[in-house]
């Protein structure tokens, strides 16, 4: 199953790298300069802007690393009357396939929304430090890679692309940082470390009896008692699949390697 990626829009607007997916059907994936393959997304921003020419709609989502350009079509009426009924500005959060285009040498880069959904702060900055924190662990994990000459076939494709160097992955880092920074404090924010709730949910899924494990959704529920928005339980859990801590033996279920 193909999960979502969450990246800052001062990364994903500095990509130029599309691959083609083995699928000529589905989508390419964008190869960010900090090593993300991203097709389909999951952001989270200011909407600044909706605009529209005959059936072509065109929207702004700014976090505070810089802008998305949102791009539906006619056969997207519903969502863009949706979208246009949002006031602006307003804190949303959007579900969506990235694409690039080239044209006379120039690369356009835009996400296709399929949910744009109404926010608000406290949930924009949960999500923004979500984002922020994968952003900072691929650095990390690319650093490493370019230090031991990258036998990651993908952060390879990122590397000879972009010729990466160790002050570009920390001015990425910086900006990361800066993201964070822009945050505003507040008592629930120590609940919300990723990290932390990383640790819950591997827990629970240990406790789980029987071949199929524990369900997503009793995790989700559980760890909702205690307060924790179901966005960051989800982000958990793929963040504990990625990392091989755990895996799906069907569909909705997880067990621990």
């Amino acid at each position: 199953m193909e999960g979502t990626v969450r990246v800052l829009a001062g990364e994903f607007t500095r990509s130029t790298l599309c691959v083609p997916d083995q699928d000529r059907e589905a989508p390419g994936w964008i190869v960010t300069p900090g090593g993300a393959w991203c097709r389909r997304m999951y952001l989270a921003g200011a909407l600044t802007e909706v605009s529209r020419e005959g059936d072509l709609c065109r929207c702004r989502v700014a976090d505070p690393t810089g802008v998305f350009d949102l791009v539906l079509v006619g056969r997207n009426g519903g969502l863009v009357k949706a979208l246009e009924e949002i006031p602006i500005p307003s804190f949303v959060v959007v579900t969506g396939t990235a694409r690039l285009y080239r044209k006379n040498g120039t690369v356009s880069l835009s996400v296709r929304p399929e949910d744009v959904r109404v926010s608000d702060r406290a949930e924009r900055d949960r999500l923004l430090l979500i984002a922020a924190e994968y952003t900072l662990r691929r650095l990390e994990t690319l650093a490493l890679e370019l230090e031991r000459n990258a036998h990651d076939e993908r952060l390879n494709v990122a590397i000879d692309h972009y010729a990466t160097t160790a002050p570009a992955l920390c001015e990425l880092a910086a900006m990361a940082e800066t993201a964070v920074g822009s945050i505003r404090p507040g008592p629930s924010a120590p609940a919300d470390n990723l990290q932390q709730v990383c640790i819950q949910a591997r827990d629970l899924i240990a406790l789980a009896a029987g071949p199929r494990g524990i369900a997503v959704e009793e995790v989700v529920v559980t760890l909702g008692q205690q307060g924790i928005p179901k966005e960051v339980v989800l982000a958990a859990l793929e963040s504990l699949v990625l990392d091989d801590e755990c895996y799906q033996p069907q569909k909705g279920y997880l067990r621990l390697l």
